[in-house]
């Protein structure tokens, strides 16, 4: 079973850029501690954010958020956000993928 994280939500205005940059710091970790079997990324529209983690082999997140960068983007995500994240996280079956 693989797990299937999906984060959607809106930044303070006033904050969105500081969510961006918290976030992207996530990525530079990943590039070096290189996770097998995850995929992530992050889609942004004005104050709008959206995150998607794959894990492809277990049902477990651990990979992402236990990296001290997502940590420290996590940590108060709550106060630069309109309304809590809400996560939808799902337990699936990988049928097919492309570039993922």
């Amino acid at each position: 079973m693989q797990r299937v994280t999906l984060v959607r939500y809106t930044a303070k205005p006033d904050r969105a850029d500081e969510n961006e940059a918290l976030s992207l710091a996530v990525f530079n970790e990943l590039k070096i501690t290189r996770p097998d079997h995850v995929a992530y990324a992050l889609f942004r529209d004005g104050v709008d954010f959206v995150h998607l983690f794959v894990n492809t082999r277990d049902d477990d997140s651990s990979a992402l958020t236990e990296l001290p960068t997502f940590k420290a983007y996590a940590k108060d995500v709550a106060a630069r956000s309109e309304a809590p994240p809400e996560p939808m996280r799902l337990t699936l079956n990988l049928l097919a993928s492309y570039g993922l």
